[in-house]
């Protein structure tokens, strides 16, 4: 719920939502991870590994209930929900931030 808390008159305090606040419209706005080199939409985990692997990441297997990358001779880890369907922009962001140039977050 997001909008601007109004004072009316009679000292009444509404709440008037703001466009594009509700929920529907918000999942419209879908998140999606893009590759920028090849200007592919990143859609599994297995797409995500292939790509990730091919700019020098490792796949740790120590957690099973995470799925998670590290680069050589750097402390940087990505760490991943299992369910792809449970990657959030959070997610998204933190793969960007380690990978300047190589990701983006757009809205769908």
């Amino acid at each position: 719920m997001s909008g601007v808390w109004v004072f009316k008159q009679n000292g009444v305090v509404q709440l008037v939502e703001s466009p594009g606040s509700d929920s529907c419209q918000g999942s419209a706005q879908r998140k999606v991870l893009v590759h920028v080199p090849t200007n592919e939409v990143v859609t599994s985990y297995p797409v995500l590994e292939r790509i990730l692997s091919s700019i020098g990441w490792e796949r740790y297997y120590d957690d099973p209930d995470l799925l998670q990358f590290h680069k050589r001779l750097t402390v940087h880890l990505i760490s991943l929900p299992r369910d792809f369907n449970k990657l959030k922009p959070m997610h998204m962001y933190d793969i960007v931030v380690k990978n300047r140039n190589m990701f983006e977050v757009r809205d769908m």
